[in-house]
């Protein structure tokens, strides 16, 4: 009897990669959606027996999904995959009745041995050149592409944040944005009046940019505190605070980038941009050169602290940076 299957994610990439990573001769019918609202309406139109689950998505994010399933007692299966790797993720999915967890990016011999481990199917081989060729009309656009590549990414650099700083870390959805230079201050959602950064530029295969750590005066001091006891004394001054923010956000998100796209980023030195300066001056408001842009704004919400991470790539990058980004999606 043919399992109806839905695969929920905001990314069209995502979506491929794992469909493709599925056992082949596996009677499935598959429904693709792209946020939580049309998942819960396919399983409610019988289309979902089995729904892989997305957390961060636009219009409703995995946790709400996973707390609508429960509330209206929808028969289905929950296997959740995602990016954010805390402990802390997974412990909240698990209390919401996910059946397990499983971390991007996919592993199809982990997905595999998940679906043998709790029955759902009762042998595996791999999917058929025929069976592949079912998801070729899943064709994801560059920002789609940038996007996934830096979901992944921005799940380690969290991951490591939130073990820092003892709390759980809200992980944003990125937003992918190709436009001038001087146009970055519109990307930061805060309203504060002041804010300090930093700059660590990096380059490799062809590819270049910088990452740029900013968030506002009024958050520094609180962020201090949050730090490990041990830590404090050290961290004694808001550029040094700021400076490690910078190297732990950038340092794990570039490397998460890196290992996707099989590049070496050389990593440039810190660069302060200033302290308790206005956004438009801070960012150089007079840089015209078109970049591509990726905004993520981290948010612890217990603390009320956000901290931007922006990743912004040259232009003359670009046809490096789709030509990796492509061999993701064969």
């Amino acid at each position: 009897m043919t399992l109806p299957v839905i695969i929920c994610d905001d990314s069209a990439l995502a979506r491929k990669q794992l469909a493709k990573s599925l056992p082949g001769g596996w009677d499935i019918s598959i429904t693709f959606a792209t946020n939580g609202q049309e998942a819960l309406e396919a399983i409610k139109q019988g289309k979902g027996d089995l729904l892989f689950l997305d957390l961060n998505m636009p219009v409703m994010d995995g946790y709400e999904t996973l707390e609508a399933i429960r509330r209206e007692d929808l028969a289905c299966l929950v296997l959740v995959i995602s990016g954010d790797i805390q402990p802390e993720a997974k412990k909240r999915v698990m209390a919401l009745g996910a059946l397990d967890f499983i971390n991007k990016p996919i592993n199809p011999e982990l997905v595999t041995n998940i679906l043998l481990s709790y029955g759902i199917i009762s042998n595996s081989q791999p999917q058929s050149t025929a069976e592949l060729a079912r998801f070729d009309d899943q064709q994801p656009d560059l920002t789609d592409l940038v996007q996934e590549v830096v979901n992944v990414a921005m799940g380690q650099a969290g991951k490591q944040l939130g073990e820092l700083l003892g709390t759980f870390v809200h992980l944003p959805i990125p937003k992918v944005h190709l436009r001038p230079y001087q146009q970055l201050p519109r990307l930061i959602a805060t309203q504060a009046l002041t804010y300090s950064g930093v700059s660590q530029g990096f380059i490799g295969s062809g590819i270049a940019g910088e990452a740029i750590v900013i968030i506002s005066t009024d958050n520094l001091p609180i962020l201090a505190k949050l730090l490990p006891a041990s830590q404090q004394d050290v961290h004694a001054s808001e550029l040094e605070i700021l400076t490690d923010l910078s190297g732990l956000l950038a340092g794990a998100c570039l490397k998460g980038i890196s290992q996707q796209l099989d590049v070496q980023f050389s990593l440039g030195h810190p660069i302060l941009l200033g302290q308790h300066t206005r956004l438009p001056k801070l960012l150089g408001v007079n840089q015209q050169q078109q970049v591509l842009a990726i905004d993520l704004d981290y948010q612890l919400p217990d603390k009320n602290i956000q901290c931007d991470l922006l990743l912004v790539f040259t232009e003359d990058s670009l046809p490096a940076l789709t030509e990796r980004l492509g061999c993701l999606n064969e």
